[in-house]
């Protein structure tokens, strides 16, 4: 491994980590398993308390891809932010901040 590089544990293996910690097995041992010394992995499960972080998800208020593309191919085709509202179901002023966020389609195409 070159200098200064790190290998990083998967998703997988900080939980089965985890799991083999709350089991009673040593540092050492889990360490000899993932290729780290006792005190990484000592480390990693001090980070949290040994707890597995909830798992991350967006706020649904937040627009979807698909969302998006509606109000893509809505201004691209002339229509006004109020009719892609109406359309999404979505207030006006959450299309009108998208648009001005990303700018128009349309300045793109001139």
């Amino acid at each position: 491994m070159a200098p200064g590089k790190r290998d990083r544990l998967s998703t997988e293996q900080r939980i089965d980590m985890r799991r083999r910690w709350k089991a009673g097995e040593s540092l050492h041992e889990i360490g000899r398993d993932f290729g780290k010394g006792h005190g990484s992995i000592r480390f990693l499960l001090t980070q949290r308390g040994g707890m597995v972080p909830a798992a991350r998800r967006r706020s649904p208020r937040t627009l979807t891809l698909a969302e998006r593309e509606d109000i893509s191919r809505g201004i691209a085709s002339g229509s006004s932010i109020r009719e892609i509202a109406k359309g999404l179901q979505r207030p006006v002023s959450t299309v009108s901040r998208e648009v001005s966020r990303h700018g128009s389609v349309r300045s793109h195409f001139r």
